[in-house]
């Protein structure tokens, strides 16, 4: 580790992120267990702590003293911060096993911040919210197609109980809001002069001539099961 040795002395003493993590909980004495990364090659500059299905990662950057924390509650980053402070992260990863709320972490701890939708996943909102912050983007945009698509789309209610998203001018829906997002549903996007294509899961394009017909090629083609899931949170 002798590239982190200026910066990071402390850790190049301890031999690896994780001793040094630990050494840090223990003289806070939290009673936290810190525990090793997954990726071999990350072993001595990255650290991570799990607690049910919470849990949070720590990771060192090699041009200047920073520690990369993220939060995660199941599949879904729930916070995320850079602080220089290893007390800080060690009292951050504690914290995150065992308080309730996200916006109390970030109180807590000023150096994190929550992801976008971490408070709609804690209310079991997150598809309501997705619903809101895309409506709300395609009325700001110069694109009248996409609007009338996602305005058209919302009014459907097998499709509003589903998840939307975007992605390369495609719109998607999804039985879930957390990861891993279902691919196995119609896509539909925009391309020009009111039209639109449909995209199946086998890979077909349909074109329509508006928005009200390719919302209702893609209702028509859902499967019975295309009903909201669970998310992991």
């Amino acid at each position: 580790m002798h590239e982190y040795a200026l910066l990071y002395p402390d850790v190049v003493r301890a031999g690896s992120l994780l001793n040094a993590s630990q050494a840090e909980a223990d003289r806070a004495a939290c009673g936290l267990t810190v525990e090793s990364t997954s990726s071999p090659g990350w072993r001595r500059v990255a650290a991570e702590v799990a607690l049910g299905d919470r849990s949070a990662n720590v990771l060192m950057a090699q041009r200047e003293r920073t520690f990369s924390v993220d939060c995660w509650a199941g599949a879904v980053r729930m916070a995320t911060g850079r602080t220089g402070d290893l007390s800080e992260v060690a009292g951050a990863l504690h914290s995150w096993l065992r308080v309730p709320r996200v916006r109390e972490l970030v109180a807590q701890w000023p150096f994190l911040r929550p992801w976008t939708l971490a408070e709609a996943h804690e209310r079991g909102e997150a598809v309501p919210e997705r619903w809101r912050q895309l409506r709300e983007a395609a009325a700001r945009m110069q694109n009248t197609a996409l609007h009338e698509l996602v305005e058209a789309a919302f009014e459907q209610p097998r499709l509003r109980v589903l998840s939307p998203g975007r992605s390369m001018h495609w719109v998607s829906f999804s039985r879930r809001a957390a990861p891993p997002i279902c691919r196995d549903l119609p896509q539909v996007m925009p391309f020009g002069d009111g039209r639109y294509h449909v995209r199946f899961v086998d890979g077909r394009l349909q074109e329509v001539d508006s928005a009200a017909e390719a919302v209702e090629v893609i209702v028509d083609s859902l499967p019975d099961d295309a009903v909201p899931r669970p998310s992991d949170r």
